[in-house]
């Protein structure tokens, strides 16, 4: 059985990982494979209870630390009930968001100390991290203009400021500096359309048997 990959997207809030791993999901079952879809927090009863409570915007006494242990948590019951399992039977997994969060949010936006945060998040996955990692690159201020436009209250996360994201945003980048063998980074003030078809070209060109390892 040849080997599924493994594909996550990170980006600031705004930024479109949500929108970019639904069309990349959407790609793989029109070239005929099954495929799961995930996000996070969330993706089992046990994370979507964990989601609600940590993106709830009235625990506004939330610790960083408390945040970070949560996050882990509802990965570490997605990774053993969810992600590993598909990737066992040989299923291409994308995912909305994975350990890069707990790093760049944790980490880089609210302080933690990065060496901490890897810790938990090795606890948390064990060896199971994707083939590659889409950072989608948007400015703060864009990024903020398109959330406004979403229907719906701003989450916890969402209501922490602009100086959080920015934060963020530029761990982001430090990270995937530091893996150039398994990161893609993308411009996403680009049309949707544009930044899916460089995404899916690239993919292509770094697994021609995509989306399998070969």
């Amino acid at each position: 059985m040849a080997s599924a990959l493994f594909i996550v997207f990170e980006g600031v809030d705004g930024s479109g990982t949500t929108t970019q791993s639904q069309l990349l999901f959407q790609h793989i079952r029109e070239l005929g494979h099954a495929a799961l879809l995930a996000r996070e927090p969330g993706g089992t009863s046990i994370g979507e209870r964990i989601r609600n409570l940590v993106l709830d915007p009235n625990e506004e006494q939330m610790t960083d630390v408390t945040e970070l242990l949560l996050y882990a948590a509802s990965r570490c019951q997605h990774v053993d009930q969810i992600i590993r399992p598909a990737l066992a039977a040989g299923q291409p997994v994308v995912c909305d968001r994975y350990a890069d969060s707990s790093l760049a949010y944790q980490g880089y936006g609210r302080g933690l100390d990065l060496a901490l945060v890897g810790l938990v998040n090795k606890l948390a996955t064990g060896d199971c991290m994707p083939d590659m990692t889409v950072y989608l690159d948007l400015p703060v201020k864009a990024a903020v203009a398109r959330r406004s436009g979403r229907a719906g209250d701003t989450d916890r996360v969402e209501r922490a400021g602009e100086e959080l994201q920015e934060r963020v945003k530029q761990g982001y980048r430090q990270i995937s500096e530091q893996r150039p063998g398994s990161s893609l980074l993308v411009d996403a003030a680009k049309e949707v359309r544009q930044q899916s078809d460089f995404i899916r070209a690239e993919l292509d060109r770094r697994w021609p048997s995509f989306p399998f390892k070969g």
